[in-house]
């Protein structure tokens, strides 16, 4: 049995949990400085994303449990983007078409191979986990508050699933081999969560928060996890 069975199961029952919850009540509207709504719509480019490729590379690799979680957690990110749309509407603005930064992302991501792929995907998983904690608890605004914290929800489970794949990818490396692995990784990170501050630091000022705090956490999360797993039973699952 694949490691990601359990995964499966724990996406699916993740998808069963939001359907019986439904939706935030999107009537209420919601009330969003001008910054922090530019800043959200570029988020909500990224999330955006049809997951083709991913999804391609994943069934290029062999392992059918894998392929399938990888679809469920398309889905997830597909509706961020649907949550993050909605929320627009409710502060009375649109989506975008595309952003610069979208685009180096997706270019970078698809330049290589799926274990590329999901190397440039967590540095984006933990930007994220730090950008949705600020909009969740940097603004006042309720809808908001809900949006962001049940993305951030999803983002903090993702983590790990993408590390667990990488932990595998990167198994039969020396230890030298691994250390370049993470060097390389660390400066791809440092560009992207610098760009990310400047491009959003407006933002980031209306949720309380200075460019270099954010620049800050972001590295201090992933200090704690971007270590890549040594390899795991096949019986081993999602975290409880």
């Amino acid at each position: 049995m694949s490691v990601f069975t359990g995964w499966v199961e724990h996406f699916e029952a993740e998808a069963g949990r939001r359907a019986e919850r439904g939706d935030p009540q999107w009537t209420r509207g919601a009330a969003l400085p001008a910054a922090v709504v530019k800043s959200v719509q570029r988020f909500q480019v990224g999330e955006a994303g049809d997951g083709a490729n991913l999804i391609s590379k994943a069934g290029a690799a062999g392992d059918e449990a894998y392929t399938a979680a990888v679809r469920l957690f398309v889905d997830e990110e597909r509706n961020h983007a649907r949550l993050l749309e909605h929320l627009l509407t409710a502060a009375n603005a649109r989506t975008i078409g595309g952003h610069w930064t979208d685009a180096v992302f997706v270019r970078l991501r698809r330049a290589l191979g799926l274990r590329l792929e999901l190397m440039v995907l967590m540095i984006a998983e933990v930007i994220a986990l730090r950008y949705y904690r600020a909009l969740r608890d940097g603004t006042s605004d309720p809808l908001t508050t809900e949006v962001a914290g049940r993305i951030l929800a999803d983002e903090e489970r993702h983590v790990p699933f993408h590390l667990r794949r990488l932990g595998a990818a990167f198994a039969p490396l020396s230890p030298v081999a691994r250390r370049a692995v993470h060097a390389v990784w660390w400066v791809l990170l440092l560009g992207a969560v610098v760009v990310v501050a400047h491009d959003h630091g407006p933002a980031l000022r209306e949720l309380g928060l200075t460019r270099r705090r954010f620049i800050f956490d972001v590295l201090r999360t992933w200090m704690s996890t971007s270590e890549l797993p040594d390899p795991v039973p096949v019986t081993s699952g999602p975290p409880a």
